[in-house]
């Protein structure tokens, strides 16, 4: 009886074993695809965004483009979207989202979106002194959506690999440290004797020292083919932007293109499709003031700085077959920061002889609306931060202007082996400076639109930013 039945049970054994063979013998197939759908406006003049006062372009120097990469492990699929844009307003990008998960099953919350903060692009969202160019803001969401589509149908088996640039010589910390009474002050910024000024110049003998840190690395994602052809080259960079006439893409778009011109796919219907994000970079830009003289620098040589370091780092990659992917969200409320009724009326005062016939003409009278725009607006905004997990790889996306100290804190503290932060991704709700540089007051600091959340919202955004790291880190596979 014993014999019979251990028999019965080895064979029953042996044909579980036969029958998983199959199973056991699949590997796990990793897929990328890429798109790249262009976004120049069809009509011109365009409003465009990104300097105090708004402006009416009418001219393309460069096109404009929306940039997708899609990844799938087997069982989770995340895409990443870069868009040439000065920055995006959420309730767009959840338009664009939806739109795009209803084509691709993708689901939204696995759908980054993120504007590489060119001043050169027309204005989707309203700030400071610029409104939106309604026509553009129809035409965008239907673009990003395309081009998440095509980089979904574009999906292959691929392989995917990451590593780490950096360049010390296109980043410097733009506000500094005045002498008492000499930096800018602002009636309507919400502060009071400011220390801190933006852009100080050469040699001024009223500056102090830089009140920030810069964050030089240069992250570099791979996307290949089994047989090594370039699929994708996703990066990063925490430097603010390089000025660009008339409508153009400024040195983001240049750096994609001298990429894929190095590294092209051989294949006319999927073509390399190269992207540059803007890490933190809020309180950072090309002007290092420590030197004696302005360095020569335009977007030209910022993209060929910064693409060569990126290239190199890329020269190191190791590549693998499959990694696990994951992306969590979490929506924040966060507070505002609200003007009084003294200075609600103090604004209405002054603007109104000429608020109904024109719009503003000088910082001022940009920052009396803005405290009257705030006043009729809710006390909390609602905000979306994501993680996601490439293996060992961690990204942080923040809707916000960041500066480079709190990127740097993030990455210090993520719990992944190398992590970067995407800056103006799901919506745009202004710079967080961190709490001692509210302190200082200064252009980053004036409650605007453009810099409206609480003095504590960095510490909270940081905090919970690495506490969703952690989770991205932990999802079992």
């Amino acid at each position: 009886m014993t014999q019979r039945y251990f028999g019965i049970v080895g064979v029953i054994a042996a044909w579980i074993f036969v029958a998983a063979l199959p199973v056991l013998g699949q590997q796990q197939v990793f897929r990328a695809g890429a798109a790249r759908v262009d976004a120049t406006p069809r009509h011109l003049p365009a409003v465009v965004n990104g300097s105090m006062l708004e402006r009416l372009i009418e001219e393309v120097n460069d096109p404009l483009h929306v940039r997708a990469v899609v990844m799938d492990d087997g069982s989770t699929k995340i895409a990443m979207v870069l868009v040439d844009s000065c920055m995006m307003p959420r309730d767009l990008l959840d338009k664009a989202k939806a739109m795009a998960s209803a084509q691709t099953g993708i689901a939204a919350s696995n759908i980054l979106v993120s504007a590489t903060h060119c001043h050169s692009a027309p204005s989707v969202i309203s700030v400071l002194g610029s409104g939106v160019d309604e026509r553009y803001v129809a035409f965008l969401p239907g673009q990003i959506a395309k081009a998440i589509k095509q980089a979904n149908d574009n999906l292959q088996p691929a392989r995917i690999g990451f590593a780490m640039g950096r360049d010390e010589v296109n980043v410097a910390t733009r506000r500094w440290l005045m002498k008492e009474g000499v930096a800018p002050t602002n009636r309507f910024g919400g502060t009071k004797n400011d220390r801190a000024r933006m852009h100080p110049g050469y040699n001024n003998p009223d500056a102090i020292r830089e009140t920030g840190l810069e964050d030089p690395d240069i992250p570099v994602i791979s996307l290949q083919t089994t047989a090594g052809k370039q699929i994708a080259f996703m990066s990063a960079y925490s430097m603010h932007y390089a000025g660009a006439p008339n409508i153009s893409a400024d040195y983001f778009g240049l750096f994609a293109g001298i990429i894929e011109e190095k590294l092209p796919s051989g294949d006319e219907k999927r073509p390399t499709v190269a992207m540059i994000a803007n890490g933190t970079s809020g309180d950072t830009w090309l002007a290092d003031y420590k030197r004696s003289e302005r360095r020569k620098f335009d977007r030209f040589t910022v993209a060929a700085d910064v693409s060569a370091a990126a290239l190199k780092a890329f020269e190191s990659i190791e590549y693998h077959s499959w990694l696990p992917l994951a992306m969590v969200e979490k929506e924040l409320d966060v507070a505002v920061r609200f003007p009084t009724e003294e200075e609600v009326k103090d604004a209405e005062d002054f603007v109104s002889e000429w608020v109904s016939e024109r719009k503003p003409k000088t910082t001022e009278e940009v920052y009396a609306l803005e405290t009257i725009i705030l006043s009729k607006m809710p006390r909390s905004r609602k905000i979306t931060l994501q993680a996601i997990k490439i293996g060992t790889l961690g990204v942080g996306a923040i809707p916000n202007e960041v500066f480079a100290e709190t990127g740097l804190n993030i990455k210090k503290y993520s719990p992944f082996e190398m992590t970067y932060t995407i800056s103006l991704a799901n919506g745009a709700f202004g710079y967080i400076a961190p709490p001692e540089q509210h302190a200082l007051g200064g252009y980053t600091t004036w409650r605007a639109r453009s810099s409206c959340l609480g003095i504590y919202a960095e510490p909270l955004i940081k905090y919970e930013l690495i506490e969703l790291l952690e989770k991205a880190r932990g999802v079992d596979k």
